[in-house]
């Protein structure tokens, strides 16, 4: 046969493709894009759910409307998700309740006080476990500026600190659990947000006399926030001044209780930065992520301390309990 003739098609090899069957397992790219409900971490396990359940409002069926389409729980494990993920509301997975369904509960308790009142509740059940009086005699004081990402009320510049958002004031007791929180402007210095939350205090603990705080507050310049706090609210306000021959990190005392608090906020990425647009929003959040966490322990399912800080930390938390 001569060299230019080319073979006929029954002498080429035909490839035949089968189709693969539809129960045939996924690839390995596609692996681990499905996350089914029971491997998300943030859920609340049967035992927390336990301690919240019976604080939350409940429908009564004698004032009308449709019954519930979605479940409480439901309802809280999509806030939560939300809070420790960091995701966009419109992000949250179909195995969870409807983002706008969430965040219209999120809105209503938020309105209603019950994120307030569930989290009261759970500060004195944890400090009566912890052998404390309900009542705290002591508190910490401290703030932290936090960028602003979606805009909003209330967002100002931080000149200290070089941050354009909001500041978190919490006012915690000596165990780290918030006492009262207040999200206002970056701009507002700490003094002025100081009287923010320290006002009314009494009312709602009558048994607080101390604060601490830290020099910020007291200063040559300006020391009129210990006779503001003394004259229209009976408290005392005793700076811990920082070690000037001491370079670098140095723990505190006391102080390091509220920068403890922050660092458990800091595990829910949502708090990572300011993404709500109220500051009753961004103080609920606070509220939700410290419930979390008082319901884990209350539950007996208090996560270990992890790594050097918060270990030394659990450490010195035991010391301060045994002298005391």
């Amino acid at each position: 046969m001569p060299a230019f003739i080319r073979p006929t098609m029954e002498a080429t090899p035909s490839i035949v493709k089968t189709p693969r069957p539809a129960s045939a397992p996924p690839t390995s790219s596609h692996r681990g894009r499905a996350k089914t409900r029971s491997s998300i971490e943030s859920l609340l396990t049967d035992a927390q759910w336990l301690v919240i359940e019976p604080l939350l409002p409940e429908r009564d069926p004698r004032r009308g409307g449709r019954p519930l389409k979605f479940p409480r729980r439901l309802v809280v494990d999509t806030v939560l998700y939300v809070l420790v993920s960091g995701c966009s509301w419109r992000l949250v997975p179909h195995d969870l309740a409807p983002w706008d369904v969430a965040y219209r509960w999120l809105r209503a308790w938020t309105a209603d006080g019950t994120w307030n009142r569930v989290h009261d509740v759970l500060r004195e059940r944890v400090r009566v476990v912890d052998g404390r009086d309900p009542q705290p005699s002591a508190a910490v004081l401290d703030s932290q500026s936090a960028r602003s990402h979606q805009g909003g009320e209330a967002i100002g510049y931080d000149a200290g600190k070089r941050v354009r958002g909001r500041k978190r004031h919490l006012l915690v007791d000596t165990c780290g659990l918030v006492l009262r929180a207040v999200v206002h402007s970056a701009s507002v210095q700490d003094r002025a947000g100081a009287k923010l939350v320290l006002s009314g205090i009494r009312e709602l603990f009558p048994q607080v006399g101390l604060v601490w705080v830290d020099g910020g507050y007291v200063n040559i310049v300006d020391a009129g926030l210990v006779g503001w706090a003394a004259e229209h609210e009976n408290l005392e306000i005793v700076a811990v001044p920082r070690n000037a021959d001491v370079k670098g990190f140095q723990v505190l005392p006391r102080r390091w209780v509220v920068e403890r608090t922050f660092s458990w906020l800091g595990r829910c990425r949502r708090l990572a930065r300011d993404y709500e647009r109220k500051t009753a929003h961004a103080e609920a959040m606070i509220k939700v992520a410290m419930i979390r966490l008082m319901a884990a322990r209350l539950a007996g399912e208090e996560v270990e301390p992890r790594g050097p800080i918060e270990t030394e930390a659990a450490r010195r938390l035991a010391d301060d309990l045994k002298n005391e």
